[in-house]
């Protein structure tokens, strides 16, 4: 069953299937906002999904200067990863690979009130040497690192928070460049939600998975029901008829409502710039617990 906009874009009465995830926040800044965002494009790269990365990331929003703790140009970065214990190490790896090693950075939590606590500026301070030393303020301990250009300032603790994988929207349109406006169109209304990230490259991705293989050591292959080229060979096509190209969305965020409201606001987007029917990527429930139901986001509140 499907509901048909009155823009004639038609909405499959399916679900998108998302799933549990440990999410943490941090904030990025430098001297300018240029350094900022080269950071934070660096400390999100190879972390577009689970499948293959152990880690999925990207900017959340750039901040202003008056909206970060040192009064610098910053960006929020967001990272998930399925275990509690995996967002710790992933987080040591990339701040002290990527963040650290670039001019003029400091890396703050983002998450200040979140119960669970992760040590992220302890494990990288030893990096001083020996010359490292710590300082505390209004109960939240920095280190500050020396490095040949200057101090290296990293907050000890990170916050993390149980969080949201896998929300999505299947985009289709009768050809690829089509289909691309509608997907970029629907990017952009996301970017608008706090607390979500899209973490594949400009938040979209060409190569959606479904669960299992045919090959025993695939954790994932691709999604023949939503292969055009497919249609008359898979025995599951969902492709319909005049659809030449198919593109998908990926969000995470750190609750479902965050989830849920750039769902809607992508949705509608893409079906004001060309998707001529929209669906989502399920599983009938066996890879995750939240359903988010593509007709409940047509409503004027999600």
């Amino acid at each position: 069953m499907t509901h048909t906009l009155p823009n004639g874009t038609r909405v499959d009465d399916t679900f998108a299937e998302a799933f549990g995830m440990w999410g943490a926040r941090a904030i990025i800044t430098a001297e300018t906002a240029e350094w900022a965002s080269a950071a934070a494009q660096t400390v999100t790269g190879f972390a577009t999904s689970i499948i293959g990365c152990r880690v999925e990331a990207g900017v959340e929003a750039d901040l202003a200067a008056t909206a970060t703790p040192d009064g610098r140009p910053g960006v929020s970065v967001l990272f998930f990863t399925v275990r509690q214990e995996d967002l710790r190490d992933r987080l040591v790896e990339r701040i002290g690979q990527c963040v650290l090693t670039t001019a003029t950075t400091a890396c703050y939590d983002g998450l200040p009130d979140a119960s669970e606590r992760l040590n992220i500026g302890g494990p990288l301070r030893y990096f001083g040497d020996g010359y490292q030393i710590s300082k505390q303020l209004a109960g939240r301990r920095y280190w500050r690192i020396p490095v040949m250009e200057g101090e290296f300032v990293v907050e000890e603790h990170f916050g993390a928070q149980r969080a949201v994988g896998g929300g999505n929207l299947l985009l289709m349109a009768g050809d690829a460049a089509t289909t691309r406006r509608a997907a970029e169109a629907a990017v952009a209304a996301m970017r608008t939600v706090p607390k979500v990230i899209t973490s594949f490259t400009r938040g979209i991705v060409r190569s959606g998975s479904q669960v299992g293989s045919r090959y025993r050591f695939l954790r994932a292959s691709t999604n023949s029901a939503f292969c055009p080229t497919l249609r008359g060979v898979a025995p599951n096509s969902q492709v319909p008829e005049g659809v030449g190209s198919v593109l998908e969305i990926v969000l995470d965020g750190l609750d479902l409502a965050a989830v849920t409201e750039g769902m809607r606001r992508g949705l509608r987007a893409a079906a004001a710039n060309g998707a001529t029917h929209i669906s989502a990527g399920n599983y009938g429930g066996r890879l995750g617990q939240f359903q988010v139901r593509l007709h409940s986001l047509l409503e004027e509140t999600a």
